[in-house]
Order: structure tokens, then sequence, then C-alpha cells
């Protein structure tokens, strides 16, 4: 078996921009719970609410993804961690559009870390509306898969998170938190929301918080503090797990190029994720 014939396969998903995933993912995030009118933007990150991987319940792996060698590789580590992303924001997606997802194994890289083999997976994205010929938007998505925990494996050394917020956010990510998010994305990875088999069998102490709700949450944070900026280019890296057992925080602050810093610390003031927005 090698890995690297899965580069360049691709899979295509149609979907509509429905209300009610908005306002149940608005309620989530302490918002308005109102159904949006046709036309109503979503905001950035919120297309993940559509394209839900409908697998049949006979295709679940262990870990609660569906099992591999379908459209991702069938890479034979056990471990699955959501590394990063990148965005271009090309046009508004609205409620009521018609959309396609047409997704693309980009690359497939073998590396060995401290903690043993890694896989690295890109994968390519690009999303359309109401037959659309140009992307509304593109997404580059990095997905890492790594061995089993061994005794001897320490976890890197961690980052001071930056002192300079200007904007901050704490929250609290407790069991209900993470189940609702799940729910809404379709996500059955078990490290969410179940905690026997991810404190036994994948070794974390806690729930994983997942990697795409840390990134909606600083989006969140900037468009309520900058309502009137357009996005334009986002990226994300996740840097640290932040688990169930502590409050963290999503911050923000300009930086001097005229992008937007944000990040995630957690309880400890280390960093989590490191973002930047581009904005216009």
């Amino acid at each position: 078996m090698n890995l690297t014939d899965w580069i360049g396969r691709s899979e295509t998903v149609t979907d509509t921009a429905t209300p009610t995933p908005y306002a149940a993912l608005s309620a989530m995030l302490d918002g308005p719970a109102e159904r949006p009118a046709v036309g109503t933007p979503l905001p950035p990150l919120w297309h993940w609410l559509y394209f839900l991987p409908l697998h049949r319940q006979s295709e679940i792996g262990p870990d609660g993804h569906a099992k591999r060698g379908g459209f991702l590789p069938p890479v034979p580590l056990p471990r699955r961690m959501w590394a990063g992303s990148q965005f271009h924001f090309h046009r508004p997606i609205r409620i009521g559009d018609r959309l396609k997802r047409v997704s693309r194994i980009e690359n497939i890289t073998e590396k060995s870390g401290r903690s043993g083999c890694l896989v690295f997976v890109k994968v390519r994205h690009e999303v359309s509306r109401n037959d659309a010929a140009a992307p509304s938007l593109t997404e580059f998505h990095d997905i890492v898969y790594r061995g089993p925990p061994r005794p001897e494996d320490k976890a890197p050394p961690p980052i001071a998170a930056p002192a300079n917020a200007e904007w901050q956010q704490e929250w609290t990510p407790d069991d209900v938190l993470l189940f609702r998010y799940s729910a809404l994305t379709f996500n059955g990875h078990r490290i969410h929301y179940d905690r026997r088999y991810v404190t036994e069998v994948e070794g974390y102490p806690g729930l994983v918080v997942h990697g795409p709700l840390i990134a909606t949450l600083l989006l969140d944070l900037l468009r309520h503090k900058r309502a009137d900026a357009e996005l334009v280019e986002f990226r994300f890296r996740a840097v640290r797990p932040i688990f169930d057992v502590n409050k963290f925080s999503v911050c923000g602050a300009p930086d001097p190029d005229g992008n937007i810093h944000l990040w995630a610390r957690d309880h400890e003031g280390w960093l989590t994720m490191d973002a930047t927005a581009v904005t216009k």
C-alpha cells in the first residue's frame, strides 16, 4: 500500500445552506436563536455546518470517524487531529444558496517526530454557490495522524501566549458545549465526547476541544470586535490541545502590518492556537 497513491483523489458533495444549522450554532455561541432570512450571509467558517460526513453506521471505525481508505487514505496510525487550515474568502455564502464542495487530496507526507511516525494529509476544498464556475471559498485542511501513546512520550515544551491582547473572551468547554458542536457538525470522533475512550485509549487527560470550534470562536471574537471588517484570508495552526477540564480564552489584537493576530490560550497562559486574519 502506497499512501501517495491517494494524492489527486477527489470527491464532490452538494448541499443547501439552510437556516436551522445557522440558528443552532448561534444559540450554542450564546447568540440569537432565530432562523435567519434567505440571503443572510454566513459568518466565516460556518460553512462547516454543511457538507456533513454522512457515513453509514457500518462504515464507522473504532475512533468514531469513518473507516479509512475511501476518500482519505488508509493511514495505519490510530490518532487523528486537525493540525490547521488556510482560507481564501472570495465572495459571501448566503442562506438559501445551493452549494457544491469539490475536495482533492493535495499532498501526503510522512515524518518522524519525537513521538514516533507522523503522517500529514493536506486536503483542498473549493466551495461554490448556485452553479457558479468560480468558488466562493477555498480551504486547505491539514490533518495529522499519530501513533498510539507510549509511556516514554513527552509533550513538546509549551509556548507562552502573547500578552498584548486587546480583546479576549473566556470559554468553559464543558461536556454539553462539545457534544452540541459534535452534533452540529455530525462529528463522531470519540475524543470530543467519550471520556473513557479519550483517557484510556488515546491517553489524553480529558475531552479534547475541537480545533474547528476554537477557530470559529476566534473569528466570532473578531466579528464582534470589528463588525465592519471584511475577511479576505484566514489561517490557523493548532499548537497545543485544549481539554474540557479547564477554561480557556480566545484573544486578539491588530498587528503593525494591518492584519489581525488571533490566538487561544489555556488556563496556564500557554498558547494553544495561533491564527492570522487578513481583512479589508
